[in-house]
Parts: structure tokens; sequence; C-alpha cells
């Protein structure tokens, strides 16, 4: 009568190297998205007992991040890039990419000079309004950073959360009863060869109240700068809690409102 104690067991893919990236589908137990670091986008259709490669034909291999559009499963976004930057070595990407029959086919999306995307957010009421969270290159100074805002499904893209050349996003998250309140973690970082200078004036947390439109960077009861890399989440259960992940020397790492 007692259950046998939860075990983990390998899935696979079998080389599918370090995944940096994965996504179910809501209602749908047996669908399967998993992206890798190194390269390659994988689905599997029975659980995860086997995956397929479904991103081979398209110009990147790095696989950062993947939404699957809640009013419409067969939409699938993925922004390139690795976002966890563990090495100078890391794969940047071109860009973002759309697929309107569930991985079947890609089309090129725009944004090739973002370099690396830590997060893609779909609108859970209107699936043309879609959110691009864009780390970098990292290695020098750019504009094609921040939070990219699209309300035609990504035909255009408008950024609407900038910070400085060196600081890019690094977290986003959408309350999915109210798309109009949205929290962001913003990440001042330089890659080197010899040293990841992580930390800076550019990063912190902020919020908007209208859809993304505009942002306010939010200081109060969080460390003092300097910090580092911050990622964000707020609570589907309840969208007055809001969590950060804070990179800090001695000040702690995970905050909550």
């Amino acid at each position: 009568t007692t259950p046998p104690p939860l075990q983990f067991r390998y899935m696979g893919p079998a080389p599918g190297a370090r995944i940096a990236s994965a996504s179910g589908v809501p209602g749908d137990l047996s669908t399967v998205y998993l992206g890798s670091a190194s390269g390659g986008l994988w689905k599997s259709s029975d659980g995860g007992h086997t995956f397929k490669p479904i991103f081979d034909n398209q110009d990147a291999a790095a696989i950062g991040t993947i939404a699957v559009a809640p009013s419409d499963h067969n939409t699938v976004w993925v922004g390139t890039g690795e976002p966890w930057v563990i090495r100078p070595a890391d794969i940047i990407g071109d860009g973002v990419y759309k697929s309107a029959d569930a991985g079947a086919t890609w089309q090129h999306m725009g944004l090739t000079d973002t370099g690396r995307i830590a997060r893609i957010i779909v609108n859970p009421k209107d699936i043309n309004n879609v959110f691009v969270c864009a780390e970098g290159r990292l290695t020098s100074p750019q504009q094609e950073r921040g939070v990219f805002r699209s309300t035609d499904g990504g035909a255009t893209w408008k950024r609407t959360l900038f910070v400085n050349p060196e600081t890019g996003c690094s977290g986003l998250s959408m309350d999915p009863n109210n798309p109009n309140d949205m929290v962001a973690g913003t990440w001042q970082v330089q890659q080197r060869t010899w040293v990841e200078a992580s930390g800076g004036p550019g990063s912190g947390v902020y919020v908007s109240h209208d859809n993304g439109q505009t942002w306010t960077h939010i200081t109060s009861g969080l460390p003092k700068p300097p910090v580092g890399k911050i990622d964000v989440a707020i609570a589907p259960s309840n969208p007055q809690r809001v969590y950060a992940l804070i990179q800090t020397f001695d000040q702690g790492s995970l905050w909550r409102s």
C-alpha cells in the first residue's frame, strides 16, 4: 500500500549535451521541447521516451529559450544563443524563430544582433503580443539588448527597456491573469577570455504596469548595488508574490516581495 519513492531516470536525447531550456505544453503530457546550449532543438511526442531534432536546417545552433503560446500550442518561439554565460566559448545566436506548426517548419523573426536571448513570453490573452528578453553578445557594448516588444506576432519589434550599452535583460516574467503587469531583471556584464566581469550599476529590477510599454526601476528592499545577474518570476498562484534571484557578494541570493 506504500507507493515506491520517486526516482529520476535518464530520458535523453543522447546527443543533446547540456540542456539550457525546456518547455512543455499545458494540458498535454506527451509533448516536450528541449533546447541545447551547444546546439539543437529536440521534440518528444511520447512523454520523453524518444526525441527527434527539429531545428537542424536553421542557421543558429544554441537554443537559449523556448516559449509555447498559451492560446495556440502550435505556435512555438525559440530564442537563440547561450544565456547562462559560463565560458567565452559559449555559442551566440542570431535572434528569434517562430513555428506555426508545432516545430515542423520555422521562420526567422528578426533581432539578429541580440546575440543571447534569455526569455521569450507570449501574452496568454493575445498571441500577437510577444516579448523578448535579450542579454546581448556580452563581448562589447551594443544597443541591441534589453526588452523588445511586438504587437504583430513578431513582424516588427520595439525596444521598451534599455539601461545602457553594457547591460542586457537576464530575466522576464508576466502575470498570466493580468498581462499588463510584468517584471524584468537586467544584468551588466562583459565577457572576456580571461574574466567574466559581472555586475555594475546597470543591474536591477524593473516593473511595468502597461504591458511592457514603460518600465520603472525599483530599489526598495532590494540589495544595494553593485549586483550581478538577476532573474525574476511572478508566482502564477499569487501575482502579488514576486521573486528575484540576484547575484551579490554578501547580501544573499533569493529575494521575495
